[in-house]
């Protein structure tokens, strides 16, 4: 029994006295003194008083400002606790209700707004910019316009706010002009020999390594085409193959002499490929050129119904559109509203830029639990930039965000981001840029000891253009777990470098696990310094890509998760290990990226050195592959080790794997079921799964990362043991099943997913 000396035992009285709790209602005042029977009526009136292990209890009701803490607690014992009441629905919103809409014509309605309504931030002359973002030829806004909770979409111009909901789109709409429509064109070859070529486009030379040897010219956009120069088709045979990645509905590809408009010589036709990583190949039978000649590829999108030559669009009868003119004393908004009185609904606009995120760096050790929080405005959230979330961290340790409702900003959701200075967004989209970015945050402290160290879990984060979770350097040593992710960068007004339901640059030693992300861009994206990162446990489907991996030297684990959309893996990395994975779609493989990005010592942000990213080093063990396979590795620069996989409804191995197990025509009839308590998975395994011989996963088994040299090992330097499933079943240690599950009956098995 332990013995409590005196001077113990009046600490513990202290700290009990000194932790105390502040009340806000709705019916409270600020200037009360916070307590139970005399509550605060702004949360930010609390957030003022709180110190280091003081808690914070909201009542039921709608709060309409921004939290900015001045202060956090001092370690995980004191934390300063920001909650919802228990059982009382707390909402905490960055809009205004905005009353006095007046008709100005057809479905569209306006309203006048003084400047002094929104203080120093307004988000209707706010612009989305930063490093990495493409706004498409248009200006896009931070603001929004919602009607009943629910946002309506920025216009390009006031014509088309004009107009009539239904009326025919274009730049503003989704499949209009300026929505990336299908794909990036890697090569164009007759026979083998891939050709040189160039890219012209209304935007510019864009360019990107190409995984399979040669140079990758860039993407194609509605009304962009690629021009080939040179080419000598008349010793050529008929056939030309396209090596293409779409990210819409497919399209066709024509393919003319000189320009967009010349002699057509034949045409493919490319479906949704799965992604703007996901690559196949397609062939065209074309007529031979004589002489040397100009090849044009010309893109018409499966989205877009084009009437005639000058008019591309579609119906958009569920679209409701908004626009905004910012004067020196007004702000001018328009909004379409059908067959309703905006004045007798809940109409809201944006006001502040953030719901709940610290100006000052170093707020540490801070909980926020229960809240739902939604209509934040932050700009763009670049990895060389401070990122503004709905709500974050600023460069700070030990913030808990659990069970939140989190919706609605056109960028960011939750960051977990850099500190800001003056060399934010100057990086000029280069490598380089973030490798001084590193640099400077290693001299602001970067380090175990002062940053990251967050647990978001349980969370339901929705509606938001750019992440649902964002990091640049914060996400280090993190616990991201159990949190539900959709409706990511689905609208695509604009484009840029960091979409995805989650996005990290750095995150050294972080478990992201149990998550179920859907409807997103892409579902996880793990960019540089992906080092000591365990992703185990999620549900991913219909994403455009599920995981992409992109320039991170290892070692980093990928266990147990279910992989269901058409695009499932995206690898420009190595160092990799993917075990007991079920893969239902493409794995697409990068053979030659140049870049220098850092690795680092072992469970630390000190960097140890420079490297490219060759491919291969990567590890698949037990998995289940199903449609297409792991083909996409055979061309690896580095050795891959593969072992214990099954390769079903026409999966091909790789030629690394020495004894896989392929049953082509065996359908295991993957489906996903939506119930009333959860997402179940149903799946028909086969007795041979289980008879072939593995082995159990562990740190032992997997080796070393070679560019780090470093094992494969849990943060806390532990070593791995896969001897789990998904649903936490212990595996056969003496032979466990491929996949993520661990199969104790037969016939078709229904599996609780999602919980």
């Amino acid at each position: 029994m332990k013995k409590w000396t005196s001077v113990g035992l009046i600490l513990l009285m202290c700290t009990v006295v000194n932790a105390k709790e502040y009340h806000v209602s709705k019916s409270g005042n600020d200037a009360n003194n916070g307590s139970a029977a005399s509550p605060f009526k702004t949360i930010s009136a609390a957030a003022q008083i709180a110190q280091p292990g003081d808690t914070i209890t909201v009542h039921q009701g709608v709060y309409r400002e921004r939290i900015n803490p001045p202060r956090g607690g001092t370690s995980d014992d004191k934390r300063i606790v920001y909650r919802a009441a228990p059982g009382e629905k707390v909402t905490i919103k960055g809009s205004e209700i905005i009353e006095g809409w007046r008709k100005a014509q057809n479905d569209t309605w306006k309203v006048m707004i003084p400047n002094s309504f929104f203080g120093d931030f307004n988000p209707y002359s706010d612009l989305v910019s930063g490093d990495w973002f493409n706004g498409m030829g248009r200006e896009h806004h931070t603001g929004a316009v919602y009607l009943n909770g629910h946002w309506l979409t920025e216009a390009s111009n006031l014509e088309h706010v004009l107009k009539p909901i239904g009326a025919k789109a274009s730049a503003y709409a989704p499949g209009g002009a300026h929505r990336p429509s299908l794909l990036n064109v890697v090569w164009i070859k007759p026979n083998t020999q891939i050709l040189a070529a160039s890219f012209t486009d209304q935007h510019g030379v864009r360019k990107a390594a190409c995984s399979e040897g040669g140079e990758c010219i860039g993407w194609l956009e509605h009304e962009d085409w690629v021009r080939y120069e040179g080419v000598d088709f008349s010793r050529r045979t008929q056939k030309i193959e396209l090596r293409a990645a779409s990210a819409s509905k497919g399209g066709i590809i024509e393919i003319r002499l000189d320009a967009p408009n010349g002699k057509l010589l034949g045409a493919c036709t490319i479906p949704n490929t799965g992604g703007w990583q996901a690559w196949e190949s397609f062939e065209a039978k074309i007529t031979p050129t004589s002489g040397m000649k100009t090849l044009c590829l010309v893109f018409i999108d499966a989205d877009v119904k084009p009437e005639s030559d000058d008019d591309v669009g579609e119906d958009v009868t569920d679209l409701r559109l908004w626009f905004s003119e910012v004067n020196a004393t007004h702000t001018t908004i328009w909004a379409q509203f059908m067959a309703i009185n905006p004045n007798e609904h809940l109409v809201e606009i944006n006001v502040r830029e953030a719901v709940f995120y610290p100006e000052k760096t170093g707020i540490n050790y801070i909980t926020v639990r229960g809240f739902s929080m939604m209509h934040a405005a932050p700009n763009w959230a670049p990895p060389t930039a401070e990122q503004v979330g709905l709500i974050g961290v600023n460069w700070s340790k030990g913030w808990i965000i659990e069970n939140n409702d989190i919706r609605y900003a056109v960028c960011t959701g939750i960051t977990l981001g850099k500190h800001g200075d003056k060399y934010d967004n100057t990086s000029a989209d280069t490598a380089e840029g973030y490798v001084k970015t590193i640099e400077r945050g290693l001299e602001r402290g970067w380090s175990k000891e002062n940053i990251g160290h967050h647990i978001v879990r349980n969370n339901h984060i929705a509606h938001f253009e750019q992440a649902g979770i964002v990091g640049s350097l914060g996400p280090v040593f993190c616990t991201i777990t159990g949190n539900t992710i959709h409706d990511i960068h689905v609208r695509r007004l604009f484009s840029g470098a960091e979409m995805a339901g989650i996005k990290f640059h750095g995150a050294i030693d972080t478990v992201i696990s149990n998550n179920y992300i859907y409807h997103t861009c892409l579902g996880l994206w793990l960019d540089w310094m992906t080092q000591g990162t365990r992703v185990t446990k999620n549900l991913f489907h219909d994403n455009g890509n599920d995981l992409f991996v992109e320039v991170n030297q290892g070692p980093f684990l990928v266990d147990n998760n279910l992989f269901l959309s058409g695009g499932s893996i995206a690898v420009n990395s190595h160092g990799g290990a993917y075990v007991h994975n079920l893969i239902n779609g493409n794995v697409n493989v990068a053979h030659g990226e140049g870049r220098l990005t850092p690795y680092h010592k072992a469970h630390s942000t000190e960097i140890a050195g420079l490297a490219p990213n060759p491919s291969g080093d990567d590890r698949y063990y037990n998995n289940l592959v199903v449609n297409v396979g792991l083909k996409a590795y055979d061309p690896a620069k580095l050795p891959v080790f593969m072992d214990g996989n099954v390769f079903l409804k026409g999966a091909k191995p790789s030629k690394h794997e020495f004894n896989p197990l392929v049953q082509s025509e065996v359908d295991p009839e993957i489906k996903l079921v939506e119930k009333s308590d959860g997402m179940y998975l149903q799946i028909t395994p086969d007795k041979a799964w289980t008879r072939q011989q593995r082995q159990l996963v562990s740190t032992d088994m997997l080796g070393k990362a070679k560019t780090p040299d470093l094992k494969y090992e849990q943060p806390d330097g532990s070593p791995y043991r896969i001897d789990t499933d998904y649903l936490g079943r212990k595996r056969n240690s003496a032979n466990p099943c491929a996949g993520p599950f661990e199969y104790t009956g037969n016939g078709k098995l229904e599996l609780k997913v999602v919980f």
